[in-house]
């Protein structure tokens, strides 16, 4: 027994009189009891969940911003509902809104796995200090910890009932550097952005990009929490060639269990730092900070977007067949990311992005392909052919946008919402939804080989017989940047993503359905009906990826050997650098490293 685990045994010796009148009649049975209640973290109404005057000592310490947490759709039960409610309901499609509120989530929950459910109580962090008195507190008081950032969680890792939640959402400052230096570094400075945990993806583009003119490797969609991005390995629009935001961190701050704020960075606990880079948000400390380096940027983006349906299978068989051989030959480079998907109607969607093109230039690259498709009168254009560029510094300018392409975006609706606050009008199906399935695979290069790709179109073509997937060619690096490459190999995202060429991606979902909202009833037997026919798709695409890896931020809740399917090879590292740092398993996030040491809730400690 750990010396820290024994002085707390025997700072319960006074109890055992009693445990012995409770019909404990040994002291083995009775120490027994002792060590089971030391490796499980308290609820309330539990003895040792804190008393009154200490939840008030916590809310001076921060300066007064303990939030006790209730569900706005609580109120719908009232007759009539009351205003709370009503406003709730009325953001419901509003991301923003939902961020904004610590006792929600981007995702109301998972079929047979998990509901949106608020925390007891949210420390509403402003400073470093506010996150080391919530940590504090959590462990000396034995509680369950949750970090929401962007709350953007999949998982379901940014709630949990009956915890504490960390909440740094107005910790949202954005800070451009010309000459970065790490702390202790001998390198050579360097153009650098500093995030605080609380920021999203459209604010640092919107810093970074839209008013400084410089590019940051971030994530596609612009409501993601920065740090949790990052934590995850983060792929973005244009990952071929800049690489995942993981291999882009240059120094975080970060709080540990043992409360200590810690520079993370090749020099100053490198271990920790490569942990952090792909090892899963919420496992190995609360980040208050980071700094990504930020590059030069290009001309142009752009994007390209059709729909074709092919009259019969065999058409829809041959048209898989060229626009993979045609991806290889003319998209496989760093100029090209995002996706296609392939429906079971026989449709084949195009959503591309393209950097450092023109216009016209992109067009160009599409023409063999599309000459191909006008000449075959198996195939019409449901959607036509459109190619648009926009110079690169107005890729997230919102008044760009909302003078030019209004209907691409969606805005913050709320009154005095930043004018910045604009998401992407195809993401929006995502706010609020109640997932019924959802998987993900690395796809390796090696089946563009022409030798390969008839494998692999019949791999696509059977798993589109059972569900629409989309193969998102960006969440694979290979084909990208060299250097970006190598920046990923110095991190912990499971090493496949270097040799893949896409990740290919499958779900369902339905309507969102938080608890206590009216008519919120998630279809159940249907999602279960979905997930088994989805099941089937990707048994189709892992037939030609055998031991296909998983990205951690989109893939499967019920995902078996999770710790292969994330990190492979770097599983056995990020648990010692988690059992460096967190001995007593303070953070704990479903899949995430070192959960298998704790039950499903991550309340009692199983080995």
């Amino acid at each position: 027994m750990k010396r820290r685990e024994l002085l707390k045994a025997m700072a319960t010796l006074p109890l055992l009189p009693l445990l012995m009148r409770s019909g404990v009649t040994t002291a083995q049975n009775a120490a027994s009891v002792i060590a089971k209640k030391l490796r499980a973290r308290v609820r309330p109404g539990d003895p040792g969940w804190p008393l009154p005057a200490q939840w008030d000592q916590l809310k001076r310490d921060v300066g007064g911003r303990l939030l006790k947490l209730e569900s706005p759709f609580a109120h719908c039960a009232t007759s009539p509902p009351d205003s709370i409610c009503a406003e709730a309901l009325k953001h419901l499609d509003n991301p923003f809104a939902l961020g904004d509120n610590p006792a929600l989530t981007q995702t109301s929950g998972w079929a047979d796995a998990w509901t949106s459910q608020p925390s007891a109580y949210a420390v509403a962090a402003e400073n470093t200090a506010d996150v080391v008195a919530a940590i504090n507190f959590a462990r000396e008081h034995r509680l369950r910890l949750v970090v929401k950032g962007g709350g953007h969680s999949y998982q379901g890792t940014s709630d949990a009932p009956d915890s504490l939640l960390v909440w740094p959402r107005h910790m949202n400052k954005v800070t451009l550097h010309d000459a970065f230096i790490a702390q202790g570094s001998t390198e050579a400075p360097q153009p650098a952005v500093t995030i605080e945990a609380g920021a999203m993806w459209i604010d640092a583009y919107d810093a970074v990009t839209t008013k400084g003119g410089r590019y940051v490797q971030g994530g596609g969609c612009t409501t993601v929490g920065v740090a949790g991005l990052v934590q995850s390995g983060g792929f973005g629009n244009f990952s071929k060639n800049w690489g995942t935001a993981a291999a882009n961190l240059l120094e975080a701050e970060i709080v540990t269990a043992d409360g200590e704020v810690r520079i993370a960075n090749t020099c100053t606990h490198p271990d920790l730092f490569w942990g952090i880079k792909g090892g899963g948000g919420g496992s190995l400390g609360t980040i208050t900070r980071l700094t990504l380096r930020t590059f030069e940027l290009p001309a142009m983006f752009g994007g390209v977007s059709a729909a074709i349906k092919a009259a019969s299978d065999d058409a829809f068989r041959a048209l898989i067949v060229k626009v993979m051989e045609f991806y290889h030959s003319a998209l496989f480079n760093p100029h090209w990311g995002e996706q296609m998907s392939f429906r079971s109607d026989n449709t084949l969607n195009i959503s591309m992005v393209f950097q450092d093109l023109t216009q016209q230039q992109a067009e160009q690259v599409w023409a063999p392909f599309l000459d191909w498709v006008s000449a075959h009168s198996d195939y019409r254009f449901a959607k036509p052919m459109q190619a648009l560029a926009v110079p690169a510094r107005h890729f997230w300018d919102a008044e760009f946008f909302r003078a030019h392409a209004p209907k691409l975006i969606v805005a913050d609706d709320r009154p005095g919402a930043p004018a910045h606050h604009t998401l992407w009008a195809d993401d929006q199906g995502q706010v609020g939804w109640f997932i019924h399935s959802y998987q993900s695979a690395w796809l390796p290069a090696a089946l563009l080989q022409p030798g390969q790709q008839s494998r692999l179109a019949e791999a696509l073509f059977a798993a589109s017989r059972h569900w629409d997937f989309a193969l998102h060619f960006n969440k694979g690096l290979a084909g990208g940047a060299a250097d970006a490459i190598e920046r990923a190999r110095d991190t912990a995202t499971h090493p496949q993503v270097l040799d893949a060429f896409a990740l290919a991606i499958c779900g369902s979902s339905g309507d969102p359905a938080f608890p206590g909202m009216p008519n919120a009833r998630p279809e159940l037997a249907k999602a279960r009906r979905e997930a088994a026919t989805i099941d089937k798709a990707m048994d189709a695409l892992r037939a030609v990826a055998p031991g296909a890896g998983s990205y951690v931020s989109e893939s499967d809740y019920f995902l078996h050997d999770w710790r292969q399917g994330f990190w492979g090879p770097h599983y056995a590292k990020l648990a010692a650098v988690k059992r460096k740092y967190d001995p007593d398993g303070l953070f704990f996030v479903h899949h995430g490293v070192g959960s298998e040491a704790w039950s499903a809730d991550g309340f009692t400690r199983t080995a």
